[in-house]
């Protein structure tokens, strides 16, 4: 080990820059956030910093460098484009035992600067000591996008009960398993929710009532297919589970990104068959949370879009359970993206209709006059099976027999086909289509030779071709 991580205590400390460029002026940011006093020496100093120092948030303390610089100060930082000067506040800062850093000159360091990951009190600082400092870059992104923003908060709220938990909890193994409870259950996610009061409620409540702990139903969409469409709230929700149950339609790769040891149940359920059914599933998550676990119904694309998230929800609500939703990329908006097919476009379309093709017997039939209506964008979910009525309905309403249409099957995945033809065609794409699929419908279908991005197989190309010629 090169360098000894150190967090260094600089609030009211003085602290030399030398130079007064756009280099030092990011280090100085560095500096005033961590409350340094901050003395700059430069012939002239950038905008940003001239600025500060008329609001006398530093002090512009001389033009030339001198030795006697450093006697008062607690560490040193040199950033000029001028090596030898660089070189001469080195050899001086050493001499008076005194911290430098040189900056983009590691040899001539004994501090340098980490990648800094800010969720204050909470900091992460990751280095490679000066020798890749663009990997250590890559790697602060990898850590900000798993920690979530409001997680400084969340310490302070819990430094602010450290003295409380010590008086109930008297053995430090106590106040542990306390503290993990917290931080991976329902305190932690009313936090990431913004709810603070009730976050504080459930903190006092375990406390007085350690058994009564109570899970929660965290709803999740999981997005089309690609792991990279989840969001960032859904990665960070996943990585506290308990419990996952997921869907069929929820990809290898997003499950990938569930915490290790969590407990994963498929409950998903595929065109003509239940693998568990609907009132199972949320006689399932009741169960879970009432034991005070932490539990992630993981749906593929968004839960509220024809993903019976609402159903779940309205079964936890009638049991007193908690729960949250974290929404994701519904299939109609990624799928239709990967394939280069803008749901809208003004040349087009000015409207999109979100329809689905398996619906409940006794609901109402839809109202084709109203989905035959031309320049509209119709995106279709499980309509395969229904390809054909669905084509035979919007032609007798009116709807175009050439109007352009895409099968797009297993979209935003590396597998991803999408296949083009017309509407009178629809039945014959949909049956070659492998699952899932979505129907999309309309003018803008036109745009997909232009505008496609992804990486497709070669079989759907191939067998748009020998549709449109049998045609």
């Amino acid at each position: 080990m090169d360098y000894l991580p150190l967090f260094a205590a600089l609030k009211n400390r003085p602290v030399l820059v030398v130079g007064g460029g756009e280099v030092a002026a990011r280090k100085i940011a560095l500096l005033t956030r961590a409350g340094a006093q901050v003395r700059v020496v430069a012939r002239a100093l950038h905008p940003e910093l001239a600025a500060l120092a008329e609001a006398k948030a530093i002090d512009w303390f001389a033009q030339a460098f001198d030795e006697a610089q450093l006697d008062t100060v607690f560490l040193v930082i040199a950033a000029t484009n001028d090596s030898e000067l660089n070189r001469r506040v080195f050899d001086a800062a050493n001499a008076r035992q005194r911290l430098v850093n040189v900056v983009d000159d590691q040899p001539l360091c004994s501090f340098i600067f980490p990648s800094i990951v800010d969720r204050s009190p909470l900091v992460v600082a990751i280095s490679s000591g000066g020798n890749a400092p663009v990997l250590a870059r890559l790697l602060r992104e990898k850590i900000e996008a798993l920690l979530p923003a409001n997680l400084g908060r969340m310490a302070e709220v819990a430094g602010s009960w450290r003295e409380k938990i010590k008086a109930r909890l008297t053995t430090t193994d106590a106040r542990r398993r306390f503290w993990e409870g917290a931080f991976r259950g329902r305190f932690a996610s009313q936090m990431a929710a913004g709810n603070e009061q009730a976050a504080q409620e459930t903190l006092a409540q375990t406390l007085a009532e350690p058994e009564s702990e109570q899970g929660e139903i965290i709803l999740v969409g999981a997005g089309p297919g690609d792991a990279g469409l989840l969001t960032l709230r859904g990665l960070q929700v996943m990585q506290q589970a308990d419990v996952v149950l997921y869907d069929h339609l929820v990809s290898d790769g997003v499950l990938d990104l569930v915490r290790r040891d969590a407990e994963r149940i498929c409950v998903g359920k595929r065109a003509g068959s239940h693998a568990v059914a609907q009132h199972e599933t949320n006689q399932m998550l009741i169960d879970f949370a009432r034991e005070g676990k932490t539990v992630v119904r993981l749906k593929g694309g968004d839960p509220f879009i024809f993903g019976r998230g609402g159903e779940e929800l309205q079964a936890a609500k009638a049991a007193g359970v908690p729960f949250q939703v974290v929404p994701g990329v519904t299939a109609a908006s990624g799928a239709t993206a990967y394939a280069g097919i803008p749901l809208t476009h003004r040349d087009y379309a000015q409207s999109a209709v979100f329809v689905t093709g398996h619906y409940k017997p006794d609901s109402a039939p839809f109202d084709w006059a109203l989905l035959a209506k031309s320049r509209q964008t119709l995106a279709i979910y499980m309509g395969t099976m229904k390809a054909a009525e669905i084509s035979e309905q919007l032609i007798q309403h009116g709807r175009d027999a050439d109007t352009p249409v895409a099968v797009i099957s297993r979209g935003t995945r590396e597998d991803q086909q999408v296949f083009t033809g017309t509407l009178q065609q629809l039945d014959a794409l949909a049956k070659q289509a492998p699952m899932p699929a979505l129907l999309v419908i309309g003018e803008v279908v036109t745009l997909h030779p232009q505008l496609a991005w992804y990486q497709q197989s070669n079989p759907a190309e191939e067998f748009r071709s020998s549709v449109v010629n049998l045609a």
